[in-house]
């Protein structure tokens, strides 16, 4: 029974009892393995195996948590890790602190360069012919620099070019100058440079496959070769007039002995100059093929040529002398033309080639999808990703901007129709020919939808005329399918724009707008000076002669004032500067000539109205989009509707969501505007002349078409959610000009509320004078 007890008692606690005594015997073991050292005197094959070890080189085993000191040249085991203690330095007041310079780019970083660098030699007789249409005919097509280099500076350069000039009549030292001015500025950021003169026509396309096909690291001088004048130099330079190319390996290596080829070498012809230099100090002469790769130039040619079908005009890079800027541009049709063609015919070899790899598919030819070559369509994973096709016909289109059921078709939509109905007309008969002719063809009904996977997709129902061969007419109907696909993608180079730029906003204020610029000061209190964000104000007060008389006495801008004041007195790091204007005009280009002699050319601005509300993301987006010397941006602001209207039996939401039902984006109204000084400023100058003969055409013109026609910058114009306006029943000035009036009203009557909401108004109010 005690037994029986004991074992009740011990047999809950026997695992932990057992693991227990377990775990100290394997500790145990372990600790005297490990401790244990190596011993010469083992027997057997043992010490066999350790009779082949070298002296010295037995070690006994290292615990797991101890640090291995490996062993000295002797054999015998180092001594006992010993920390390094490095005291701290407190850095000195005077040595200024190291500025960890960090690349503004990846590719920077990353020492990534452009491909392609053209260098074109010009003179001054030249610069505005010749030049010129190197310049239309190449700049656009290259994705790298294209510059021109000129002896003589000319007062009067071509617009749009990049020129540089040397002061240097001679042509040896101004190809001396032009090789150094790459070395310094150029080196580091492109592989290749072509040089050129500019009676010489290069085919863009066929440049930059010869360049694409190369090696970056090779010393490579390639061009059509020549014998040296005399032979006494081993090699060949290359030609100057069918132009040539550099690696950047090869300008690196010719960068030490560069002056000394300046001094050394004597030649009256730049080319051999050069070629020499490169010879006498690289060793690299030049080529005309390299691994199969050619360097075709074509210089036999005249005016008569051009409809001729010859192999070495077929395959030039470049072809010279071209000797008249008509020549140039006749040059470039010929062979645009030549690689169109070229282009098609590959087209058609890649889309066979699909038709026969998709014979061998499962399904056959029925894999393969149409048109060939394009992607697939675009297939929705849920009901809210499908795609809406949107009805059309030739005069209407049934899905408008404005929301409206049926809008005219007018303007680029209206081009695209026709465009669309004429190539079908043009597949159609080229698919039946000689068989039945397709004419008069009349648009039934139109789809189309936007495909952000392959383009822009068409659905036909076409009414035709169709002529037989024995001359029989019958009148059809037939569906075609087109697509419009979506082509290369391009990207625009931009300049570097930060957000750390200071905005200067500009608010006009006329009388009637006092109590709202006091809301308007209200929201820039809490939505910019509170955060602290790096913006400035600049009130307006415009004032009528009458106003403006009174003053001393009846200020009608004294609440503003005194509002400001109190906003510098609470935010003491906030500026709230204010200039009075007297004037009868309405017009802002008058008010902002004062405004832009009061600040520097660089200052960013921004111009608002009392109802704007503004906030940081949006002066954010105001100062990335606005870019001095390129763009200027005139958002789209989200238009708050009437109240009584959008919501008449609610309370109004203190800020509402960005819905339809709440207000939407008013595409009429130019009021806000973000903009460099500088940029404002050019385009003044250009609107003088103009003036001369108008002096009316500041009242008339605002802003946006000042911009449009004077500034010859990018105006860019989107829609900006973070930018808003209250609702405000206003009025136009009559003063404005006729667009600008009409648009003023057409901004006032879409802000009372949305289709539906006024119609249910309208019904409401019917109802009612019916009972």
């Amino acid at each position: 029974m005690r037994l029986s007890m004991l074992m009740s008692l011990i047999r809950p606690t026997g695992p932990i009892i057992v693991g227990i005594s377990l775990g100290f015997t394997l500790s145990l073991l372990s600790v005297t393995w490990v401790d244990e050292s190596c011993d010469s005197n083992w027997t057997g094959a043992t010490a066999e195996m350790l009779l082949a070890q070298p002296p010295g080189s037995l070690k006994g085993a290292r615990k797991p948590s101890s640090i291995s000191t490996g062993t000295h040249g002797n054999g015998n085991i180092e001594d006992e890790f010993e920390p390094r203690i490095v005291p701290y330095k407190k850095p000195s007041q005077q040595d200024p602190p190291k500025k960890v310079f960090r690349a503004r780019y990846a590719s920077t970083e990353l020492g990534i360069r452009e491909h392609l660098f053209v260098a074109v030699f010009s003179s001054k007789t030249t610069l505005n012919t010749l030049a010129v249409a190197i310049n239309r005919t190449l700049k656009n097509h290259l994705d790298g620099r294209l510059i021109f280099f000129t002896p003589t500076r000319n007062r009067k350069l071509p617009h749009g070019m990049f020129v540089v000039a040397h002061e240097e009549e001679r042509p040896v030292p101004n190809m001396f100058q032009s090789i150094r001015y790459l070395l310094e500025h150029h080196i580091a950021e492109y592989d290749w440079f072509y040089l050129g003169q500019d009676d010489t026509y290069t085919q863009p396309e066929r440049l930059k496959t010869l360049v694409s096909h190369l090696s970056m690291d090779l010393l490579l001088y390639m061009g059509l070769p020549g014998e040296f004048i005399g032979g006494e130099t081993q090699g060949k330079y290359c030609h100057g007039g069918p132009g040539f190319l550099l690696s950047r390996p090869l300008l690196l290596k010719l960068q030490p002995f560069l002056e000394h080829c300046r001094t050394d070498i004597i030649s009256v012809r730049p080319d051999e100059w050069l070629g020499r230099c490169i010879i006498d100090y690289t060793g690299t002469s030049c080529v005309d093929e390299y691994q199969g790769l050619n360097y075709h130039s074509f210089s036999s040619f005249n005016l008569d040529l051009l409809t001729v079908d010859d192999d070495g005009f077929q395959t030039a890079i470049t072809v010279h002398p071209v000797i008249s800027a008509e020549l140039m541009y006749r040059l470039h049709k010929q062979f645009s033309e030549i690689e169109l063609q070229r282009t098609y015919e590959e087209i058609e070899k890649l889309q066979s080639e699909i038709k026969n790899v998709s014979e061998m598919a499962v399904d056959g030819n029925r894999s393969a999808l149409w048109p060939i070559g394009i992607p697939p369509p675009f297939e929705p994973k849920s009901r809210f990703e499908v795609l809406r096709w949107d009805y059309f016909t030739e005069e209407h289109l049934f899905s408008c901007v404005d929301g409206a059921p049926k809008c005219q078709l007018i303007g680029a939509d209206r081009d695209d129709v026709s465009e669309v109905i004429r190539v079908a007309m043009e597949e159609l008969n080229k698919k039946y020919y000689p068989f039945v002719q397709m004419s008069a063809p009349r648009l039934v009904n139109g789809y189309r939808r936007f495909d952000h996977t392959r383009g822009m997709e068409y659905t036909l129902d076409l009414q035709l005329q169709a002529t037989s061969e024995s001359g029989h007419q019958k009148s059809i109907a037939h569906r075609v399918h087109l697509v419009r696909p979506l082509s290369q993608l391009e990207v625009i180079p931009m300049p570097y724009v930060t957000e750390a730029t200071r905005v200067h906003v500009l608010l006009p204020l006329n009388s009637y707008e006092s109590q709202v610029a006091l809301r308007f000061l209200d929201h820039c209190s809490s939505n910019l000076f509170e955060t602290g964000e790096n913006a400035g104000l600049n009130l307006l007060f415009i004032y009528e002669p009458a106003e403006a008389q009174k003053v001393s006495s009846d200020d009608v801008f004294a609440d503003v004032k005194a509002k400001a004041a109190a906003i510098e007195h609470r935010y003491p790091s906030v500026k709230v500067s204010w200039i009075s204007i007297k004037t009868e005009s309405s017009g802002i280009p008058r008010i902002l000539d004062i405004i832009s002699r009061k600040h520097p050319v660089d200052t960013l601005f921004l111009l608002v109205t009392a109802d704007t509300i503004l906030h940081s993301e949006f002066l954010n987006r105001c100062r990335m989009n606005a870019i001095s010397g390129r763009q200027a941006f005139f958002p789209i602001h989200f238009q708050d509707f009437d109240p009584r209207v959008a919501t008449p039996d609610q309370v109004s939401p203190v800020s509402p969501d960005l819905v339809r039902e709440a207000g939407h984006f008013d595409r009429n109204i130019f009021e806000e505007a973000c903009f460099y000084n500088s940029d404002y400023m050019s385009s003044r100058t250009q609107m003088a002349g103009d003036l001369q003969e108008n002096e009316e055409l500041l009242e008339n013109l605002d802003l946006y078409d000042m911009f449009v026609q004077y500034s010859g910058l990018h105006v860019f114009r989107a829609v900006e959610p973070a930018l808003r306006q209250a609702y405000r029943n206003r009025t136009c000035d009559p003063r404005l000009n006729e667009d600008v009036f009409h648009r003023c009203l057409q901004s006032t009557v879409e802000a009372r509320g949305s289709r539906s909401q006024l119609a249910m108004l309208i019904f409401e109010q019917e109802q009612s004078n019916s009972t």
